[in-house]
């Protein structure tokens, strides 16, 4: 049996700074041969990020008060502005060659995370326009990437069980007008992200159209 095109790990939660240089090193081992294009799942320490187009003032919280509510901030080498990362979230990093074409990497990734929220019976869609997976006016998946060499890290947060409080310190993504809501929110109840995590790894094969084998990943390498 031919090797799988990709492997994938849930990770547990871990601080994201951690998961940044992570990727730089599998991107580089990919470009050279040396692993599989892997996808990474994992919950976040509660954590700010600002993309390349990020303004800080769309941080609406001062630095003392994030920090007494255990919020760091950080700079993401992504696109995009500002977004949160924290726990009940789940993050998924697919490190995959972009064959296709970024508009096609980003529709793969929706389309996995559309056909998951499917079968937790939430209605959703992609909007290229204002990207993200949307039910509504309200954003559940925010998405961004970085790609170098052809190569893309970073990729999505998916609202499960997030505090929808923590949202209130910035201005979600810098779209003033519409709200974040979660599959806890819309579905009264959300299943525990390591139960979640195998069907995104499952719906990614399925969108990406290539195996993805599970790869035993306790700790960050």
């Amino acid at each position: 049996m031919s090797a799988p095109a990709a492997t994938w790990a849930w990770l547990g939660r871990v601080p994201f700074a951690e998961t940044a240089a992570l990727q730089e090193r599998l991107r580089e081992k990919i470009g050279a041969g040396q692993a599989p294009e892997t996808l990474l799942l994992c919950e976040h320490d509660p954590v700010i990020t600002l993309g390349r187009g990020a303004r800080r003032e769309h941080i609406l919280v001062p630095d003392a008060e994030l920090g007494r509510r255990g919020i760091a901030v950080t700079a993401a080498s992504r696109g995009g502005d500002v977004t949160y990362h924290g726990p009940g979230q789940l993050v998924g990093y697919p490190i995959f060659r972009v064959r296709r074409g970024i508009v096609a990497h980003f529709e793969a990734m929706a389309a996995g995370i559309v056909a998951v929220l499917d079968t937790l019976g939430i209605a959703a869609e992609w909007r290229r326009s204002q990207p993200g997976v949307w039910v509504g006016d309200q954003k559940i998946c925010a998405f961004g990437v970085h790609v170098r060499h052809r190569i893309a890290i970073h990729g999505f947060a998916l609202n499960v069980d997030t505090d929808p409080a923590a949202f209130d310190t910035i201005v979600p993504c810098g779209l003033r007008t519409t709200g974040v809501t979660s599959i806890q929110r819309l579905a009264g109840s959300a299943p525990s992200l390591p139960v979640l995590a195998p069907e995104v790894a499952a719906a990614f094969s399925r969108s990406f159209v290539f195996s993805i084998a599970k790869r035993d990943l306790t700790s960050i390498e």
